[in-house]
This record gives structure tokens, C-alpha cells and sequence, in this order.
């Protein structure tokens, strides 16, 4: 997956074709009118979310003040996001639709697309950006977020660079009171968080509260950084003077908060709890999917496909002599066989990465086969920082800056080896980094002069991670485990459990199921670890419909290739297809079926 905090997207996808296959149009947005707006659109979020600026590389020249500032948190800032998620739209209407062509109206119907699914969720009095309902939790929040954002991110070559990570700690402590001041109104409208996700969230604030303020990554970092670069100062002490005296004394509030709705806080999963629940999940399914397709709907293909897939593993496994117990209950077995799993010390660790590396190099020979565009797609891998590991994702990516400063990290959640048997681990990285989320963030890094930035500004989860999930199926049809079936059955593990993520989160915030029930259903049907489901069902139940977006997104790009193999008949040309979804730079399912219907109708 990539990391929620750093979603890059949105669209300029491929117009018109010549008629013997796909082809990419020319450079950016040609209409003076649209791309005098998008041009005003970037410098307003940009203004609005600093941290983005920082993220994609646009923290610089004019803009470098933004490097700074941290983004606001408080009630009144998402009032404002929302009222300009409806004020973008509206001036973009001004424009006419029918005046567009190509790659224009593909950015038109993008952009729009995106300012008015974000102004639908002003519906809700409550959560943050996302269709994420609670403010702070396992995964989201200044506790969870902010130390590696400063650290991996936020780049320290000059003293400038330095003094702006300093104006940016003394803005810890303000958000997180400003976060507080969330909690306590979500409240009292009924929005707490569910009593186990309050414990990992309250553990992860204690334990970062627990530390020396100097032993802190919010100074460590800037002190080794600063260092290594020759920069003199007083680094460290001024860092540790902020933390001691703004920041711990912030955290101690969000804790005392937190505590304070333990009494309230239930087990009950799902959104389903919240008095406009049922409305707030199907916005978050169309949010995350960009379909109308409804829970009962994605629940039923989740269950269809999970059996065809069953089907295709239990080949494999009887092939290599596991032929007792359902798919789930072998798969299973094989999780436990000590064989299979790095051990879980610090060398082992380091063989994880180590292996993972190698993935990535087999893959790069093939690159030719699946794409045209010559991209460099630098992937830099990482463990998860251990203060964190407990409530981050398995594995992340998040995406190379567009200036070149930063290449893409791919983090893998190390916290137990156990939970990544050696044979998913190269499935994982054709998923996070090529030709997945790595190779598709590549082209905008790469490509900028082809693509609005507009397009690294906003979020479409089916479509990146569609892709990320085509590209796995991707790496298996180019041959990369011709002859390694334990490898294959890594990847058909890694599509079962996609599958199995449409019934578990729709069960979840639909059905009604407890956290209990969706994580032995999930161990059952898919093999992994009680760790590793626990960890994904807590997941699904901070971001509800977010793990709807990887099989639904791939399900539809494996629809549209097959219309146009069919429409094209022999000029068709997979790594044309191929680099036309990527250098869409990311759009709406729907949007993505426009594109490839006109490049096969010329």
C-alpha cells in the first residue's frame, strides 16, 4: 500500500491514440484556461497542506517558506478544506466540458471528481480528511506520523534547511493540542474510538512520551543530520528544550484525553456504532473505490473471487505435497514451518531486507516487457521505525520526491518476522515498489513536464492500488516464478487475501461483525498470521473502506485490458496499455474507462 499520509494522485490521462495502438499525448494541459486554474488550485494546497509541499519536492525557490510550517489541524482548518473542496469545484465548472479534448478532459473530469468527493464528506461532522472518522488513532495522527515525516522527508542539506526543522518542532506541540481539541468534540458527538484501538494508540503516545526528550527522534534526527552535514549549532539542545518544554507537555494533554474516553470506548468495530454510520460507509467506499458499488455487492465478489482463487493455490500446494486441510488451513501450516520464516532477531531482520532488495534487482531485466517508458524508478528499502511498528501497515511506500531529492521508500513492518514467510516476500515487492506503487509514482517524478502537478496532490486509493495489484499479477505473467511455485503460491496468497480484505471490511462496517470474528474469518481463509491479520483488521477499522480499493481497483484495470484486447484484436500491445494507466498519473475508475475507450475508438 502507500502510506495515507502521502497519497500522491489524481489525474492527465492518455487522449488520443493513433489507431494501431495506445500512445501517450503530449505534454501537460494545453487549454490556457484550464491550466491557468490548475495553476492557482496546486498554490492553494500547497498553502494548505505545507507537509505535501515538503513531501513531493515543491518546498523550495518561492515556495520554501512552506518548508516551515506544519499542516493545521484544528476544527476550523477542515472547515475551510471542505468549503474549498466546493469552491475549487465550482470554478472549475466555470469552464465547459464539451470545450476540452484528450488529455484535458481527463483532468477535467479528475479534478473534479476529487474536489466533489471531498466536499460529500462535509456530510460529517467528524474524522479527519481520507474518509478516516477518528482524528487520532493506531495509524493517523501527530504521535503516529510526525516523527518520520520530519525525519525521512523533510530534507536537511543547508542551516536553512536545519532552522526550518526547528520552526516545525515548535509546532508539534500546537498540533497536537489542536488534534485534543478534536478528539473532545468528535466525542461528544458519539465518535470514540473502539476500546482496542484506544489501547495501541494510548501505548504508542505513552511509549513516545516514556522516552528522554532528548533520546527522541524529534532530536535525534535533526542533531545526526545536522552533524553529518558539517552544520555547527546547538541542534540538539534547542531541539530537546522544545520537546521537553512544548511538545511532552501537549502529548501529556492528548493522553489525559484519550484516557479520559476509555469509559466510553466500546468494542465495537465497525462505523455501523455512529448515528449516520451507514451514510458515512457508503461515502467511504465510494471515497476510497470511486464506484457506486454498494457493501453487499463488494462483500458477494469478495467471496466469488476468493474461492476461484482458493482454487488456483490448491494446484500449487498439492503439487508440492500439501494436499491435507482447506487452502487457508495449509497455507497456515506453511506460515508456522520454521523454513519459511526469517528469524525474528536483527540479523534476520537485515536478511529481510537484504531478500527483498534482491526481488526488486530480478524484476528490473524485465522491465522492457511491460513497459515502454525507460523509467529509473529509484527504491530505497526500510524497516518501519520501531516506535511506530505496532500501529503502521505491513508495508508502505512513499513516493520519490518530483524534484529528484528523494527516491521512493519502501517500508516493511519488521516488528515479527513470522508475518512475512519468505515466499510473500517478493509478491510485496512487486506490489510497493516495481512495477507497482514505486514504478507508477516514478512516472511523475520523472515525467513532470508531461503532467500537471495537480496530479501529485490527490487521492485515488482503486487506482493506485489497482495498479499496485496488477502489478503483481503483472511480475507472475512476465515469468518471474517460472520456476519458483512456493512463489507463485506467495502471490496467489497475497490476491486471496485482497479478496478476502471485500468481505472483511465490508463485514466489519456493514454486518456487524466484531474484530474477533474478522480476524479468525481472515486467518482462516488466507493462512497468514494471528499478528499479521490482527494488525489488518485494526486497520480496516481506523480507515473503513480504504482495503476495499486494492481488488476492486485491479478487478476494473483487468476488465479494461481485456476490453481493449478485444477492441484492438492483434495491434494490441500490453506495455502500451500498460503505460497508458500510469500516465494517467491517477484518476477515478471510471475516469480510467474513459481514457481507454477513446484511445481504442480512434
Amino acid at each position: 500500500m502507500i502510506d495515507r499520509r502521502q497519497l500522491l494522485l489524481a489525474a492527465l490521462a492518455a487522449g488520443a491514440a493513433p489507431r494501431a495502438a495506445f500512445a501517450l499525448d503530449g505534454e501537460g494541459v494545453s487549454d490556457p484556461r484550464l491550466a491557468k486554474l490548475l495553476d492557482a488550485f496546486v498554490e492553494e494546497i500547497l498553502v494548505e497542506q505545507p507537509e505535501t509541499a515538503t513531501s513531493i519536492g515543491k518546498d523550495k525557490g518561492p515556495r520554501a517558506p512552506l518548508k516551515r510550517r506544519l499542516d493545521e489541524r484544528s476544527g476550523d482548518a477542515r472547515a475551510k478544506a471542505l468549503a474549498a473542496y466546493a469552491d475549487r469545484a465550482k470554478r472549475l465548472k466555470a469552464i465547459p466540458r464539451a470545450s476540452l479534448t484528450g488529455r484535458d478532459l481527463t483532468t477535467y473530469d479528475t479534478v473534479l471528481y476529487a474536489q466533489e468527493i471531498g466536499a460529500e464528506g462535509g456530510r460529517f461532522a467528524y474524522g479527519r480528511d481520507y474518509a478516516n472518522p477518528y482524528v487520532v488513532s493506531q495509524q493517523d495522527g501527530v504521535v503516529a506520523n510526525i516523527g518520520e515525516f520530519l525525519n525521512s522527508q523533510h530534507l536537511i542539506e543547508t542551516r536553512e534547511d536545519a532552522e526550518a526543522y526547528v520552526a516545525r518542532l515548535e509546532q508539534v506541540g500546537s498540533r497536537l493540542d489542536q488534534e485534543t481539541d478534536r478528539i473532545r468534540g468528535a466525542a461528544a458527538k458519539g465518535v470514540v474510538l473502539p476500546d482496542f484501538l484506544l489501547a495501541t494508540t494510548l501505548k504508542q503516545a505513552a511509549e513516545l512520551r516514556g522516552q528522554g526528550a532528548g533520546e527522541t527522534r524529534l532530536v535525534s534526527s535533526l542533531a545526526d543530520r545536522a552533524a553529518a552535514k558539517g552544520l555547527s549549532g546547538e541542534w540538539r539542545a534547542r531541539a530537546t528544550a522544545i520537546v521537553s518544554g512544548q511538545v511532552f507537555p501537549a502529548l501529556e494533554r492528548q493522553i489525559a484525553m484519550l484516557r479520559a474516553q476509555a469509559p466510553r470506548a466500546t468494542k465495537d468495530a465497525g462505523v455501523w456504532k455512529f448515528p449516520d454510520g451507514a451514510d458515512y460507509y457508503r461515502w467511504s467506499l465510494k471515497y476510497n473505490t470511486t464506484t457506486d458499488l454498494t457493501p453487499s455487492d463488494i462483500h458477494r465478489t469478495g467471496l466469488e473471487q476468493g474461492a476461484e482463487i482458493d482454487a488456483r493455490m490448491d494446484e500449487i500446494l498439492r503439487s508440492q505435497g500439501y494436499a491435507q486441510g482447506t487452502v487457508g488451513q495449509r497455507m497456515g501450516a506453511l506460515t508456522r514451518d520454521p523454513k519459511w520464516v526469517f528469524p525474528n532477531t536483527e540479523a534476520g531482520k537485515r536478511e529481510v531486507i537484504a531478500y527483498i532488495e534482491g526481488s526488486i534487482a530480478a524484476i528490473r531485466p524485465l522491465v522492457p516487457r511491460f513497459s515502454k517508458l525507460s523509467l529509473k524508478a529509484p527504491v530505497e528499502v526500510r524497516a518501519v521505525p520501531r516506535e511506530i511498528e505496532a500501529g503502521a501497515s505491513l508495508g508502505y511506500m512513499n513516493y520519490a520526491a518530483l524534484d529528484g531529492s528523494r527516491p521512493a521508500i519502501y517500508y516493511v513492518n519488521l516488528s515479527d518476522t513470522a508475518n512475512w514467510p519468505k515466499y510473500t516476500l517478493a509478491s510485496l515487492s512487486m506490489h510497493e515498489a516495481i512495477p507497482g506503487h514505486a514504478w507508477q509514482g516514478a512516472y511523475l517524478a520523472e515525467r513532470s513536464s508531461e503532467i500537471h502537478t495537480i496530479a501529485s496532490l490527490m487521492n485515488f486509493g482503486a487506482y493506485i492500488e489497482g495498479w499496485a495489484l496488477y502489478a503483481e499479477q503483472l511480475a507472475d505473467e512476465l515469468g518471474l516464478y517460472a520456476e519458483d511455485p512456493m512463489g507463485r503460491l506467495g502471490y496467489l496468497q497475497a490476491l486471496r487475501f485482497r479478496a478476502a480484505r471485500l468481505v472483511v471490511d465490508t463485514g466489519l462496517h456493514d454486518k456487524r461483525w466484531t474484530r474477533e470474528h474478522a480476524i479468525r474469518w481472515l486467518a482462516d481463509a488466507t493462512g497468514r498470521s494471528l499478528g499479521a491479520c490482527t494488525s489488518e483488521v485494526d486497520r480496516y477499522c481506523a480507515s473503513p473502506g480504504q482495503a476495499c480499493a486494492y481488488k476492486t481497483g485491479h478487478n476494473e484495470i483487468v476488465r479494461l485490458r481485456d476490453k481493449a484486447r478485444a477492441a484492438l484484436g492483434p495491434r494490441f500491445d500490453v506495455r502500451d496499455f500498460n503505460d497508458a494507466v500510469v500516465a494517467t498519473g491517477g484518476c477515478p475508475l471510471s475516469v480510467l474507462e474513459t481514457v481507454i475507450d477513446r484511445q481504442t475508438a480512434m
